[in-house]
């Protein structure tokens, strides 16, 4: 599905209006429509794979990214004090959320992990408000195979002084990053499953 622009002034977001079990079945036919595809793949991993997620489909999609704040929202524990992820993937979750979050009076800031330090000004690895030491970061991330991308930013984040102890991802491919997350002492949990993608898909008739 190409997104048109100027489709959403013409009718009301379902994003915004509808109760979250409807908003994360829509987000499902989102992903389905837009970002699963099926051929021959090689992952950043380094595996290759009969289907590829393009997830930047769906986060920077309007209704896409305001479905995922509100979702993911709904995931963060109460005591947490940021949304953190790594660049570039995270780059629209984390900020997504953020904007969610002051909508609805709980104002969570954005953290955005660099893979490499600034190579100018502060040289920070982290850009972001900076939080009192100690403070809960949940890491969020849009696609999990390995586990080992988000695991570079809870690296960082942890160096930073903070306390990462969860991760949520968009979608779990099912390959073993939540057996790694579990080895590192680290909650883990995903909105969708490979398995949900792909029965979705079928039922869409592709």
């Amino acid at each position: 599905m190409t997104y048109q622009a100027g489709t959403l002034s013409q009718s009301k977001s379902w994003a915004a209006d509808t109760d979250l079990n409807t908003v994360r079945h829509k987000l499902l036919d989102l992903f389905c429509q837009l970002a699963y595809q099926e051929g021959d793949f090689i992952l950043s991993s380094g595996q290759n794979s009969s289907y590829y997620i393009n997830g930047k489909q769906v986060t920077l999609h309007p209704e896409g990214a305001l479905a995922i704040g509100r979702i993911l929202l709904s995931l963060v524990p109460s005591d947490t004090c940021a949304g953190a992820g790594l660049t570039l993937g995270a780059d629209p979750i984390v900020s997504a959320v953020s904007i969610v979050s002051a909508l609805e009076n709980r104002p969570i800031p954005a953290l955005i992990v660099r893979k490499e330090a600034k190579g100018h000004g502060t040289q920070a690895y982290i850009e972001g408000p900076t939080l009192a030491l100690g403070a809960n970061v949940v890491v969020l991330e849009d696609v999990v195979t390995t586990g080992r991308s988000a695991m570079k930013a809870v690296e960082r984040l942890r160096d930073a002084g903070y306390t990462v102890n969860r991760v949520i991802s968009l979608i779990d491919r099912l390959q073993g990053g939540a057996e790694f997350y579990q080895s590192m002492g680290l909650q883990f949990e995903a909105v969708f499953t490979i398995e949900d993608i792909q029965q979705r898909y079928k039922e869409m008739g592709n």
